[in-house]
């Protein structure tokens, strides 16, 4: 009989005012794995920090409420029990690993950071235990990983450091904070099933923060629904999605994205023909050592119908992204692009301006894309200035109210600035500063990685929506594949700057031909 590891009852957190958790209750039981999922501010990662007190106190309070952990009490005990606790008994994987991660100190070295403190081993023992760690989460070539710094190890690598520092010292309870939300599907499959194994391997118990419905239905024995600090449904995994009983819940699993765009017509004139693109960087050695060509697009060909979303698919590093700003001459790039009749790259920088109006971009991170000091009218208003300064400031504003319209952001808001809204908000205002200016052609760069899923679903309807009513043509680049699926035409699957596949949408999906497709298309849909 499997034994309750960690028992939460009636927990609360409140952060001065104002209340963050209220009364969540939940039980977990040595080897099983637990989800608590949930859209972003529902309290999941609270609650989580809060099992080994890294919340922010005394800010943060728990005013009524236990944690207890192999039945000793968490809340309120000192910091040296506290110490004992962190490391040696839980073990933490956070986010972001590069955040998480010290950028000053070779990974070795922070691994064997939490082997001395929390295990008492001496600094030669703590690097063999380092390396045996490496060879645990299956990280290749350890001998030289080992010494390398953040850095210079890749997204998937970098996850594993965080895995093996958290299993460092053999914790009975292992905390996985969106463990793969940064990673390509691949390595988010690589990564769960390293998980799994582990867990399999030293009998350890799990709890899984996530917003990834997908990823908990194939992981979780168990499932706790948050939504406003509070648990509105639990049970075993199989049981809440198959027959959920909160409507929360239910809004969840039907706003993961699905549907298809409409299909278009075949008689739409070209509107890009891309012939023989090729985008370089120069890497290697500077000073006196000779550089050498690095080519992140290699021979890109396709021609893009007016009115159609063609979907670039493929893992970081693929050249997805590079080849959206080479198209937007905003990289050096060679080859040919003929966009409405006219060769972009022999234009001039003053011909090229004229273009600009009509192929936008929408960038990742709607935060990060939008001037914290500018309001979202100004904004919105930048493109105007610049392509139309005939306009008056009655015209301007009544563009501007169109543009926000359009996308669902409520005209009367326009004073005010980014922080004010929310992250799907953002990215609404990122497609009216894109719209503004009547684009015929628009690049979206991963436009709804950053979301939560019923706002990614908002933003897929939103972009479908739109197309039907302005004409317009996208150039979809993602590595979310079911997000692709709902919006494009036509796929191309990309894999270090080569295209791999490239059909129709339908087609591609149901029947892929490469193995590359194939596994990208497994690991997407691990249902």
């Amino acid at each position: 009989m499997t034994e309750t590891l960690l028992q939460v009852d009636n927990l609360a957190v409140r952060f001065g005012q104002t209340d963050a958790v209220t009364g969540v209750s939940f039980s977990l039981e040595d080897g099983k794995t637990l989800a608590l999922v949930g859209e972003s501010g529902s309290g999941k990662s609270v609650t989580a920090l809060s099992i080994l007190q890294l919340l922010p106190y005394p800010m943060a309070s728990h005013p009524y409420g236990s944690i207890k952990l192999a039945g000793e009490e968490i809340i309120g005990i000192d910091n040296d029990a506290l110490r004992s606790v962190r490391g040696a008994m839980v073990g933490m994987i956070f986010q972001e690993p590069m955040t998480s991660l010290n950028p000053l100190h070779p990974v070795g070295k922070q691994i064997s950071e939490t082997l001395i403190i929390h295990g008492g081993l001496s600094r030669s023992d703590a690097m063999q235990r380092s390396l045996e760690l490496l060879d645990l989460v299956k990280l290749p070539d350890k001998q030289n990983k080992i010494k390398s710094y953040p850095h210079e190890l890749s997204g998937g690598q970098r996850q594993r450091i965080m895995i093996a520092m958290a299993l460092a010292n053999s914790p009975r309870l292992l905390i996985a904070d969106e463990p793969t939300t940064a990673l390509d599907v691949t390595i988010q499959a690589s990564i769960l099933s390293l998980l799994q194994e582990l867990q399999q391997e030293l009998g350890m118990a799990i709890l899984m923060i996530s917003h990834d419905l997908g990823l908990v239905r194939s992981f979780a024995d168990d499932v706790c629904v948050m939504t406003k600090g509070e648990i509105v449904e639990a049970g075993t995994t199989a049981s809440v999605f198959s027959n959920p009983q909160h409507s929360y819940t239910r809004h969840l699993i039907e706003s993961e994205p699905k549907g298809r765009p409409d299909i278009p017509s075949d008689s739409g004139p070209l509107l890009l023909d891309i012939q023989n693109l090729k985008i370089k960087y120069k890497i290697g050695k500077g000073w006196f050592g000779r550089k050498r060509d690095f080519y992140a697009v290699k021979d890109f060909s396709l021609k893009i119908p007016r009115g159609q979303t063609i979907g670039v698919v493929g893992e970081s590093g693929s050249g997805k992204t590079t080849l959206g700003l080479g198209l937007l001459r905003l990289l050096k790039a060679e080859g040919r692009v003929v966009f409405n009749n006219a060769e972009l790259f022999a234009l001039s920088q003053k011909e090229v301006r004229n273009v600009r109006k009509d192929v936008q971009i929408v960038f990742q991170d709607p935060f990060g894309s939008l001037s914290p000091r500018m309001s979202v009218k100004q904004i919105v208003e930048e493109g105007l200035g610049v392509h139309e300064p005939e306009l008056s400031a009655a015209q301007r504003e009544q563009k501007i109210s169109e543009a926000l319209y359009n996308v669902g952001i409520d005209p009367r808001s326009m004073n005010r600035y980014p922080h004010e809204f929310s992250g799907g908000q953002r990215q609404r205002i990122s497609i009216a500063r894109a719209l503004v200016l009547n684009p015929q052609f628009i690049v979206l760069d991963e436009p709804t990685s950053a979301l939560d899923m019923s706002v990614q679903a908002q933003i897929v309807e939103l972009l479908r929506d739109l197309q039907k009513q302005l004409g317009l043509t996208y150039l979809f680049i993602s590595h979310d594949l079911k997000v692709v699926r709902a919006v494009s035409h036509y796929i191309v699957v990309m894999k270090d700057g080569d295209i791999i596949e490239q059909g129709d949408a339908d087609e591609l999906f149901d029947n892929p031909q490469a193995q590359y497709t194939r596994e990208l298309m497994k690991a997407a849909f691990m249902q």
